[in-house]
Formats: structure tokens, C-alpha cells, sequence
């Protein structure tokens, strides 16, 4: 993930890439939430009991985002830390975590439900993004090996704990647990909530995988070389992925289990758990990733350089699409009749009531075009990047 962290170059192309389409993806869950009528109307559209095929796969495709985003997070700050003193990079890992986190809960926050009455807080990806980053200013400075292990306990062993994981008190110690391993409600009062949507410890060791997967790029790893090793990673990870998914052994509370139907059935073995990621999530999305990487190393074409503009402004393009969704979403409310009044300021996504909304089609009609029109403030922004070098880019 470039998202401003100090500037690198030459850039890998199949890095920028493969955020750039994940980055993608990320907006057609998002135009899903604010726009689909089942969304609003509170259907979970990984229920069986409610879904379709296509829909279904409208939002587990776009598992592969969050994961693939904070592992090469990870591997920005290596190369940024081939190229400045540990201490500098440190520092700036501290201010731009912090910084993620105010925005999350200021201008990220706004953008997704149109106040600040902070009725409803969730704390999400960027907060956890930014939360891994002030971690990682103090991680750097270890080996690499211990650093491995720290990162493989934390991917992998993470699910040994969900068996601690209810009940959770309203307290400190309840508090804690969930900011670094489960998800919870907490209530202020009757009109304020608080949620733990990202809890850290899979993210800060997705994070330092992502770091240590940097060494692959380095000057003395030939092209062969990388090839070989990301088959290897790739294949490594989706094998061991089916292995304990089928007997549902280990990695993931969220049992698979023989659905109606043969497709619902297979449907049911790649539901993972997302919140937070199981390791069979994070075997399952990053396992394609790796081969992804292996494969477009040397793409090059108009459709790379379309999908790579995304990636090399990854904040940017975050902040612009929650915002443009929000107003093509005010735009279809006000001209089917809706008013003001209907708002309820205690919702996310806009707070649009049920009834509102579209069919899936539309939805991928609206994710189109809204991709479309990011394309040029983001080609704009990137090429303002390049000519310029100003501190505060860093932080966009």
C-alpha cells in the first residue's frame, strides 16, 4: 500500500496493481450497501436463508480487499524502510497511524452517515489500519525471524482464543479483549454505541507478513526466483486452506456444512469469517493474491494502467469514493419522491430507510460509472504526486 507512506521508487507495476483492484472491488461493496434495496432493508447477504448466487458473490468477492490492502501495507513499509533510517520511518509510522484513526472517526465517519452525532461509532479498517501502523513503529526493530514468528502466532493462532470469546463484559478487561480479538457493542448511554468492527491482532499480523514479503522484491531476487516462490506461497496457502476447511479442523469457528443446494453447498465452504479474519480468510484471499502477483509481473496494457492509477493513491481514492457514493445515493432518494425527513441520523450509510434502494443490476450499473468517474481526480492526484514533494502527500 503506497496510501502516502514516504515516496519509493521505482514502483512494481503487479503491486500497484493488484491494489488497484482490490481498491475496485472495495467501492462494489460499498455501492451495495448504499444502494441495494436488500441492504437497506437489513438482509445479510451471506443468509442463505435470504441470498442468491449473484448476490452472495457480490459481497464475497470483495472479501479479498481488506486483507490483500493491510498485507501490502506491509510490504510499502518495507521498502520504505530499504530507503530511510528505521528511526525516521518509526516516526512516521506513529503519526500517520494516529492520523488514520482521527480521520476514521472525523471525516471517514461523516462520509458514511452524513453527521457527526457519533450515535452509532464504528471503528473499522482504517482505524485498524492506522492502529497496526503505531504498532509497527515499534516492531521494525526486531529480527526478521522474530518478526516471522510473531506475525505467524498472530495469523494462526489467533483462533485458539475464540473460545474465551463470550460472554464479554462492559468493562476495561472486556474493552481490551475486543479491541484485539473480537467484535462487540459497547453502550454509552441509550442513544450512543460504540463498535468494534476491526479487532487487531490478524490485521497487525497480516500487516507483518505483508513487511516481511517485501525481502521477495529486493534487488538480489530475480524475476525467476519470485515467480517460483509466489506459486509456491499461492498454492501453499489454497491447499492448506481446503485441507482445514474440509473437515472443518481448525481456523475458523464458522463451520461449512452441506446446504438445499450443491452451489449453496460450496458457497457455504468458502464463508469465512471476516470479523476478525479467521485464518482461513486470510488463507483463502491471500493464497490468490500471491499467484496474482506471480502472473501480472510483466502485464502492461491499457486496462493495467486504468486499474493501476487506483492503486498508487489508495487513501485518496477511499476518502473521494465513500463521498461520491454518498451523493449518487442522496441523488436516486431525492428524485424517487423521498424527502429530508425520512433520514434516520442514527443509521449508517446515509441512513436511507427501507423500501429505498435497487436491484443488484443497478447496482453494478451505478459501481461502473462511479468507477469511471474516480478514475480522473485519482489520474489527476497521482500525477500531482509525481511532479511534487510536498511533506503533507504523505499523509493523503
Amino acid at each position: 500500500m503506497d496510501s502516502g507512506i514516504l515516496k519509493s521508487k521505482p514502483r512494481i507495476q503487479s503491486i500497484d496493481l493488484l491494489r488497484g483492484l482490490v481498491m475496485i472491488l472495495m467501492a462494489l461493496d460499498h455501492c451495495r450497501d448504499f444502494f441495494h434495496l436488500g441492504s437497506i432493508n437489513g438482509n445479510d447477504p451471506l443468509n442463505f436463508n435470504t441470498t442468491f448466487t449473484a448476490l452472495f458473490l457480490t459481497r464475497w468477492i470483495t472479501h479479498f480487499c481488506a486483507p490483500i490492502f493491510v498485507f501490502l501495507a506491509g510490504t510499502s513499509i518495507f521498502f520504505v524502510s530499504q530507503k530511510r533510517p528505521l528511526s525516521q520511518v518509526s516516526k512516521f509510522l506513529v503519526t500517520r497511524g494516529l492520523w488514520l484513526i482521527l480521520l476514521e472517526i472525523t471525516v471517514i465517519y461523516y462520509g458514511w452517515v452524513g453527521n457527526l452525532n457519533y450515535h452509532f461509532l464504528g471503528l473499522f479498517v482504517i482505524w485498524a489500519i492506522g492502529c497496526s501502523m503505531v504498532f509497527m513503529a515499534a516492531l521494525i526493530y526486531l529480527p526478521n525471524k522474530v518478526l516471522f514468528l510473531i506475525g505467524f502466532l498472530l495469523i494462526f493462532g489467533h483462533n485458539a482464543m475464540d473460545k474465551f470469546d463470550s460472554p464479554i463484559p462492559d468493562n476495561l478487561g472486556g474493552f481490551l479483549w475486543s479491541i484485539f480479538h473480537v467484535q462487540h457493542v459497547f453502550t454509552f448511554d441509550a442513544t450512543h454505541l460504540l463498535f468494534i468492527g476491526y479487532p487487531l491482532l490478524p490485521w497487525i499480523g497480516i500487516m507483518l507478513m505483508g513487511y516481511l514479503f517485501g525481502n521477495l522484491y529486493g534487488p538480489n531476487v530475480s524475476f525467476t526466483k519470485r515467480y517460483k516462490t509466489l506459486i509456491k506461497l499461492g498454492l501453499t496457502c489454497i491447499i492448506l486452506f481446503i485441507a482445514l476447511r474440509l473437515g472443518n479442523f481448525y481456523g475458523d469457528h464458522h463451520y461449512w456444512y452441506i446446504q438445499s443446494t450443491s452451489v449453496f453447498s460450496i458457497l457455504s465452504f468458502i464463508d469465512t469469517t471476516k470479523y476478525p479474519p479467521s485464518l482461513l480468510y486470510a488463507l483463502m484471499t491471500l493464497g490468490p493474491a500471491f499467484l496474482f502477483l506471480a502472473f501480472t509481473e510483466k502485464w502492461n496494457g491499457k486496462t493495467q494502467r486504468f486499474i493501476t492509477v487506483f492503486g498508487r493513491v489508495p487513501f485518496f481514492y477511499y476518502i473521494l469514493h465513500i463521498y461520491l457514493i454518498h451523493v449518487v445515493a442522496f441523488v436516486i432518494f431525492f428524485s424517487t419522491g423521498y424527502s429530508l425527513s425520512d433520514l434516520d441520523p442514527k443509521m449508517l450509510f446515509g441512513g436511507f430507510p427501507k423500501g429505498f434502494g435497487v436491484n443488484l443490476g443497478y447496482v453494478y450499473l451505478l459501481w461502473a460509472a462511479i468507477i469511471v468517474i474516480l478514475y480522473f481526480p485519482c489520474s489527476w492526484y497521482n500525477n500531482y504526486k509525481n511532479r511534487h514533494n510536498h511533506w503533507w502527500l504523505s499523509y493523503l
